[in-house]
């Protein structure tokens, strides 16, 4: 794994990089077979501090300081709400309305360990969300996270009643598939089973908006994956063109 490859800004202070789906922010004594971001940071750049983290299947945009008082400067943006978090996410169904806020207290689930629960007894969390395009099955959605609770945005979207797709802890683990977008769908003369178009949590970590110690203002965006793009095309072709 080339860490470069996913380069999106590097200066003295950060480095920013667009986490592929399927790695670890942190290593992770339960997951010790599957690599970590920060461990091959540090094998590339020496020095790297963890200010925020991604949950393992989400994708996008994540920030690394790499000194510490870089460390402390950036972990207090995000403490003090002053980095402005952008996602887009593939959500089941159609939210209504299609714009809003979740403002809804989250805590550990009671029973279930590593799953969270809406509870007025949680912690704080807040969540704005805008419907983007709408096909029926699914809706795409951007979201703004004001707080980082864990899980915060599958649980503010289930409690909406539209998890995020493929989600196995919050909605159903079900992959998306061609045969159920495209009505006259058939498999290859030479396939004997499907491959899903996406078979992981339909999350990606979007945009991150802030400004740096030297007062220079940053929008640093990771493209939508392959995975999340190739349903997007398909769901647009099958809803056929906007008259």
């Amino acid at each position: 794994m080339r860490v470069n490859d996913w380069l999106i800004k590097i200066t003295d202070d950060f480095i920013v990089l667009n986490k592929p789906a399927g790695l670890l922010t942190i290593p992770d004594r339960h997951d010790g077979e599957i690599p970590s971001l920060q461990t091959l940071l540090k094998k590339a750049y020496g020095n790297i501090f963890t200010v925020h983290r991604l949950d393992r299947d989400t994708s996008g945009v994540i920030l690394f300081a790499r000194n510490e008082a870089a460390h402390r400067y950036y972990s207090q943006l995000f403490e003090s709400r002053e980095i402005r978090k952008y996602y887009l996410g593939l959500v089941t169904g159609q939210p209504e309305p299609p714009q809003g806020s979740i403002d809804e207290p989250i805590m550990e689930h009671p029973v279930q360990k590593g799953k969270m629960v809406t509870n007025r007894k949680g912690r704080p969390a807040l969540t704005d969300y805008e419907v983007l395009e709408t096909f029926g099955l699914y809706s795409l959605v951007k979201l703004q996270i004001h707080t980082g609770r864990t899980h915060q945005i599958r649980v503010h979207m289930k409690h909406l009643g539209h998890p995020i797709a493929v989600d196995e802890l919050y909605g159903k683990a079900v992959p998306v598939l061609l045969s159920a977008i495209k009505k006259k769908y058939k498999l290859g003369k030479f396939t004997e089973e499907e491959r899903p178009l996406l078979s992981r949590l339909a999350l990606h970590a979007w945009q991150l908006h802030f400004t740096d110690q030297n007062g220079l203002a940053h929008e640093l965006e990771a493209p939508l994956p392959k995975d999340m793009q190739a349903v997007v095309s398909q769901l647009r072709k099958s809803k056929g063109p906007i008259i």
